[in-house]
């Protein structure tokens, strides 16, 4: 009996003495890319991110670890970790950098809402146990200087989020917004918020309607522990934005240009060896008639391996099927392609194989190979349409000759015509219709550039531009398909019907050029203006015309 009264001590001991917080911050946050700019300088490891959402205790051990080594760091570095850590760190927490609207007793306190502390509408912080409120609100206007000077669009929301860590390792969030579209122009909204194009809400509204609604729910429960040294075990079931694969802009395996899927996941980190697991659900294309709309699921496994100051290399898989929940694909550790012929092959299966490096100071390359479905049978002859391969490759430079807080980044994407499709319509690699991994969807290629300075903590500029050429399907004036070319991730190639060979960047040929100016300015902590200039040119050569787009935006994002 004393044994056992012991052994509960201690259980219970490290439950409660345990202080982190495993609640996960979102990948919009910037922590992320200043992580890692942090990890191409080798100012600090790899940052994992192959499957890059960490919880507010591993962001605060790497913003620690940084904050060791002064002498790598500018003074804006400095900073930017000062400012992260009084967010992200719970034990720095305290009445001269934190505060909160209302106080643990309730009691209305405004006279920091203007003040450089971090702010929130109500913290309790106790024994461990933390629960973080923030009211979220923006606004944001649009105008379009061509070529409808008078076209606006305005978009504001509101909404909450809840979120924290009881005992130390079970962590929680609860987000939601409510917003509406206003203005005179629907497609410049879009073009502002591409999210829009897969909200049911905003889709479901009379589009001759004035206003439109829209909203976006997020939520989840994560149990994370440690039972020793380097090695991390954590499961999570719910919703929230999820990345796969290494990339610069939009991984071939997860992009996030899709809505949030809901989820069950495990990671496992030991060492050098990182595994994760998904099992997601979603929904086909929107479709006003509800007996048509179904959901489908995607299972996801990776591993991957970090060599310390060298590389880090992984292989995935996923696989895509759209009936109940199939309990093969429950299964962690296995290979899914194999598991899919043993269900007689009836589902859509990828393989990937991702790279980055980490052996030169301040220069970084990525590559990653994806293959849907071929797993390199096709690639003997490559024209023909069972070869759907892409690959992405690029490189990150920080602090080039020698500028301080400057970052470039170049990649380049190529997507072969029907990768993402699949012969059952039902099982394409997509989400409410958009493409789970890179946008630009099949028979395209992209070239992506990318310069970011801080200026100081609370001002950044970026420079973006991205050149993309794309084969799209060809279609009568009734919007009937004449030739499919594999230019759609919602288009499978039809036996009989169209061509076994599928040449790169056939059919109708768009190339589409985008130009952006984007400055983010904080001039009060947690009072954010995003100010945005966008020029778009679209060229379609086989059309013989060409769209001329530019518009300017500025959004005020308060969270509190």
């Amino acid at each position: 009996m004393k044994k056992i009264l012991t052994l509960i001590f201690l259980v219970f001991a490290l439950v409660y003495s345990a202080n982190a917080q495993v609640e996960n911050v979102s990948l919009d946050d910037p922590v992320y890319d200043f992580l890692k700019r942090l990890s191409v300088r080798k100012v600090i490891p790899s940052i994992h991110d192959y499957d890059p959402n960490m919880s507010k205790q591993q962001i605060t051990d790497y913003l620690l670890e940084a904050k060791s080594k002064p002498s790598l760091l500018s003074t804006t570095d400095k900073a930017l970790i000062q400012k992260y850590l009084v967010k992200f760190d719970v034990s720095m927490m305290n009445s001269s950098n934190t505060t909160a609207l209302f106080d643990s007793h309730g009691r209305l306190d405004v006279k920091d809402i203007f003040s450089d502390k971090e702010k929130y509408f109500y913290v309790l912080n106790s024994n461990g146990n933390t629960l973080f409120f923030d009211y979220l609100m923006s606004g944001l206007m649009s105008t379009e200087f061509k070529p409808n000077s008078k076209a606006t669009a305005i978009l504001y929301d509101f909404g909450g989020r809840f979120q924290g860590t009881f005992f130390g390792h079970l962590g929680y969030n609860f987000y939601l917004r409510k917003g509406v579209v206003a203005g005179n122009d629907t497609s410049l909204a879009i073009l502002n918020d591409p999210r829009l194009r897969y909200n049911y809400k905003f889709l479901e509204n009379n589009p001759d309607d004035s206003e439109r609604s829209f909203d976006f729910i997020d939520g989840y429960v994560k149990y994370e522990t440690m039972p020793q040294d380097n090695m991390r075990i954590s499961v999570q079931l719910g919703r929230e934005k999820l990345l796969y694969g290494y990339s610069y802009t939009d991984p071939l395996a997860l992009g996030g240009a899709h809505p949030n899927m809901d989820f069950i996941k495990l990671k496992f980190d030991y060492g050098i060896a990182h595994f994760s697991s998904i099992t997601a659900s979603t929904v086909g294309p929107y479709s006003t008639i509800r007996d048509s709309n179904y959901t489908k699921f995607i299972a996801f496994n990776s591993l991957r391996f970090s060599i310390p100051n060298l590389f880090d290399i992984g292989i995935g898989e996923s696989v895509v099927y759209s009936r109940g929940i199939d309990i093969g694909y429950l299964t962690p550790f296995i290979f899914y392609k194999f598991v899919e012929h043993s269900l007689q092959d009836r589902d859509n299966g990828t393989l990937f194989f991702d790279i980055q490096t980490h052996f030169i100071r301040n220069l970084q390359f990525q590559g990653t190979f994806f293959m849907d479905e071929s797993l390199f049978g096709g690639l003997s002859d490559f024209n023909k349409q069972t070869n759907k391969v892409a690959f992405q490759m690029g490189s990150m430079w920080t602090e080039p000759a020698g500028l301080k807080d400057i970052s470039m980044t170049l990649q380049y994407t190529y997507i072969r015509p029907y990768v993402y499709t699949h012969f059952n319509p039902k099982n394409t690699y997509t989400s409410f219709g958009q493409v789970l991994g890179n946008p630009i969807g099949p028979n395209a290629d992209q070239i992506f550039s990318r310069l970011t300075y801080n200026f100081s903590n609370w001002l950044s500029l970026s420079l973006l531009y991205h050149y993309t050429r794309k084969g799209e399907n060809i279609y009568d004036s009734n919007g009937d398909l004449v030739r499919n070319v594999g230019g759609s991730a919602n288009q499978t190639f039809r036996p009989g019907i169209d061509s076994d060979i599928a040449n790169f960047l056939d059919g109708n040929r768009v190339n589409t050029d985008v130009a952006q100016v984007s400055l983010k300015i904080e001039p009060i902590r947690n009072f954010i203006f995003d100010i945005n200039y966008i020029y778009q040119k679209t060229n379609h050569l086989d059309e013989n015309f060409v769209d001329d787009t530019s518009f300017g935006s500025i959004k005020l994002s308060i969270d509190y």
